[in-house]
């Protein structure tokens, strides 16, 4: 008999749990478009966004998902013939080589593979060798959510400057933005992505791009009045910032949000949060994976997402666990996705974005060492003590004290 009876639990890299608090304030009746509390409340969200990228260029805003935000940033800074070199660390940085593809954009991809962040040394060496710049912008993921490694943005930045390369600098922060620590203007990124349904915590439905003044200045003819750039961040009236109606209670339900990533938490604590959730579930990892197949995709701390964290099983073992967590549990887990050489039923994907606390994480992690039990999936036991340990840790140096304690006692979820 199943107990998925209850608030069900969303630990899949998108859309997040949204808080209530933003759920309350999108629950209204439509607004005035023309005047008034939208358009004031606008230029603030505006502000904020750009204070969650660390970044004193411009924004727009779109209806639409990353996928749209990917487009978006394509249709600004290339045209079709322009190249392109697309940094791909799993199935996301293909995706967007794809859309870049269907644009007509000459598209160069650097493959890392599914378990490793991008080597700046091979990319350097690929940008000394364009003697005639034909590569115009480098395209990256922060965080590829089906892998969960995480990229060095600052050293693919002084990857391009050491080559003396004068190509754009694009970051898609989708999964990443208000989870792992991002400076976009003091890493130099020119041009960033990113949607509204992970660390900002509002339901799906709203992308953004980000652009500094190199941007501007080398961005081409779009020939799309949806996707350009110009009326969005300089309109002669609100309604352009949208290109026609604004997403109106998205905005209402952002507002909040970033009150409280900005305000009540703040933004460095944000990062600090996040970062130690995810220690906490590399710890629970490492101790499943002490007896049997389980393991983490990413090896090195330093290349781990903060957002979302992949683990290997056995051969349809991760398909298995899913399951068992969605029908018995009400805990849905993120899948495996499909990428070349890896079986999406033999992982499966832990996300810890947004509005997240320790009740939540380890009743999380709990659970799914319940069901590798259940399912007699060979696996170490105590990681919901070993999680513990790192929450405990959370803000100082964590100690042995701190370690075989916790190692001892009853952890009540």
């Amino acid at each position: 008999m199943s107990l998925a009876f209850g608030r069900d639990v969303r630990a899949i890299p998108g859309p997040s749990m949204i808080p209530d608090r933003v759920l309350g304030a999108m629950h209204r009746a439509a607004p005035n478009i023309y005047e008034g509390e939208l358009i004031d409340m606008t230029r603030t969200v505006l502000d904020d966004l750009r204070r969650v990228a660390r970044t004193e260029g411009s924004v727009a805003i779109y209806i639409g998902n990353g996928h749209a935000g990917w487009e978006a940033a394509l249709a600004n800074m290339l045209s079709p013939g322009h190249k392109a070199l697309v940094i791909a660390t799993g199935r996301f940085g293909f995706g967007w080589a794809d859309t870049a593809r269907r644009m007509g954009i000459d598209v160069e991809v650097m493959d890392f593979g599914f378990r490793a962040p991008a080597d700046p040394d091979r990319i350097e060496a690929r940008l000394r060798a364009d003697h005639g710049h034909e590569i115009r912008a480098v395209l990256a993921t922060q965080t590829d959510t089906a892998s969960s490694a995480r990229n060095d943005v600052l050293a693919l930045r002084a990857a391009i400057d050491a080559a003396g390369h004068p190509a754009l600098l694009a970051i898609d922060c989708v999964a990443s933005l208000a989870c792992d620590r991002f400076e976009m203007d003091a890493w130099g990124v020119d041009v960033m992505v990113a949607a509204c349904q992970k660390g900002l915590m509002t339901p799906p439905g709203m992308a953004f791009t980000f652009q500094n003044a190199k941007a501007l200045a080398a961005r081409v003819a779009c020939a799309s009045p949806y996707w350009d750039w110009g009326p969005r961040i300089n309109p002669a009236a609100h309604y352009q910032l949208f290109c026609g109606t604004a997403p109106t209670h998205h905005l209402y339900g952002l507002r909040v949000a970033l009150d409280m990533i900005l305000t009540e938490e703040g933004l460095e604590n944000t990062w600090a949060r996040h970062e130690t959730f995810a220690r906490a579930v590399a710890a629970a990892a490492g101790t499943w994976g002490a007896r049997g197949a389980l393991e983490l995709n990413i090896a090195a701390p330093s290349a781990r997402s903060a957002a979302v964290t992949t683990i290997r099983t056995g051969p349809g073992d991760g398909a298995r666990l899913r399951r068992w967590c969605q029908e018995e549990a009400g805990l849905t887990l993120g899948m495996g996705l499909d990428v070349p050489g890896e079986d999406p039923a033999s992982a499966f994907r832990v996300a810890h974005m947004g509005h997240l606390n320790p009740p939540v994480l380890l009743g999380t992690l709990a659970t799914i060492e319940v069901g590798l039990a259940a399912l007699g999936i060979a696996h170490g036991r105590g990681a919901t003590e070993s999680a513990a340990a790192a929450v405990v840790a959370h803000g100082r140096p964590a100690t042995v004290a701190d370690t075989s304690s916790l190692a001892r006692s009853t952890i009540m979820i």
